[in-house]
């Protein structure tokens, strides 16, 4: 099964991608993390956050293979625990489709990302950086990918 995060940004610090990349590492082969980066709408004084909202929405719904699961990670979504993670990556994978969470940029996820979504998730209540962000999904993803095989990890 394919897990990719499409996410908008292109610039994370180095820090950011090495815990990408150790995480993405750890899982299996039949366990595949991907991440795809969209560029974010450039925002200089005055700019249509609306406008840019909807054409950042609209390149990540872009990269989006037809037939997906889409979760978008929003605040406004479920907050999920780790073992909800778990469960719902199990099922995921019993589905087979690759399954494509969506972050979006300073301003959120566009009405149209919310829309094709067929979950929401919400990380926290918290506001967090977006290059946290991937870090804290893929973490996530290999704790709830160990609970599943009752390694040690996710203890």
């Amino acid at each position: 099964m394919r897990v990719a995060l499409i996410a908008v940004g292109e610039r994370v610090p180095g820090w950011v991608a090495e815990a990408w990349s150790t995480y993405a590492a750890r899982l299996p082969r039949d366990l595949v993390l991907g991440l795809v980066e969209v560029p974010a709408g450039r925002r200089a004084k005055g700019a249509d956050a609306a406008r840019l909202v909807d054409d950042e929405g609209r390149r990540l719904l872009a990269a989006v293979p037809p037939g997906a699961r889409v979760v978008a990670l929003d605040r406004t979504g479920d907050a999920w625990s780790t073992e909800d993670l778990a469960g719902h990556l199990a099922a995921w994978r019993r589905d087979g489709r690759e399954v494509c969470l969506l972050v979006g940029g300073p301003d959120g996820l566009s009405a149209a990302c919310l829309a094709r979504a067929e979950a929401r998730w919400s990380l926290s209540r918290l506001t967090l950086p977006h290059a946290m962000v991937r870090v804290v999904v893929a973490e996530q993803l290999y704790r709830a990918w160990s609970m599943l095989q009752n390694h040690p990890y996710h203890r």
